[in-house]
């Protein structure tokens, strides 16, 4: 297995990154700036220069990595067209890039309540609408996918236990960015997380189960 990061230098794609690593699992990390993405991530990491924007440069980046997690998300700004470009053109370039290349698994984190049209964080230019369009892509593509939809993402980790449920089933809670990368790198391991959308929290008050089990439990 060799892991190829999208969004490496985010603060939950360099976790992804770094529980990669911990696992013995080789890395290319896709970024834009090289010195600023050495001074963030592991050493182990292998830097490869590209934009989820460029297509053209996804290809050569993507090298003989076999699995693809996306981590990428549009940055609050002013731009009313970023969640637009990033969160469903970034995926959907990935998406492609991915089938041209024969990726055996790709591991999308999305976020929580995607399918609401109403939600408040529409009003931040659709960016759940355009999550979920990317969503489908990937669902559509023939690809073996996993979608990780967290919680509102916490940078301190806790030790309170992960609920894990089915699409369109959690509509409120957090949970810490780092147990967001544990659940996106396990699901590669774990056949059971094959094709499907898992939606994360966690909860001191939860069952603690270990991964198989909340792969599993999930429809």
């Amino acid at each position: 297995m060799k892991a190829f990061v999208a969004g490496a230098t985010g603060e939950t794609g360099r976790r992804i990154v770094q529980e990669l690593i911990a696992h013995k699992i080789p890395v290319r990390a896709l970024v834009r700036d090289t010195e600023k993405a050495r001074e963030i991530l592991p050493a182990e990491a292998q830097l490869v220069v590209g934009d989820v924007l460029k297509p053209e440069t996804l290809t050569e980046a993507l090298g003989d990595s076999t699995v693809l997690l996306c981590a990428t998300g549009a940055k609050p700004s002013f731009d009313p067209t970023g969640p637009y470009k990033v969160d469903f053109e970034g995926s959907k370039n990935l998406v492609d890039a991915a089938q041209a290349k024969g990726i055996e698994h790709f591991v999308f984190v999305s976020s929580l309540c995607t399918s609401q049209l109403f939600h408040p964080l529409n009003l931040f230019w659709l960016i759940l609408v355009w999550k979920k369009q990317a969503e489908e892509y990937l669902q559509k593509s023939g690809l073996i996918y996993t979608i990780v939809r967290p919680g509102g993402l916490k940078n301190e980790d806790n030790s309170n236990p992960i609920v894990m449920q089915g699409a369109d089933t959690l509509f409120d809670g957090s949970i810490p960015r780092q147990k967001v990368a544990q659940v996106c790198v396990e699901a590669l391991f774990e056949p059971t997380a094959r094709n499907k959308v898992l939606e994360i929290i966690s909860k001191p008050e939860a069952t603690a189960k270990n991964f198989r089990e909340l792969f599993t439990n999930v429809a």
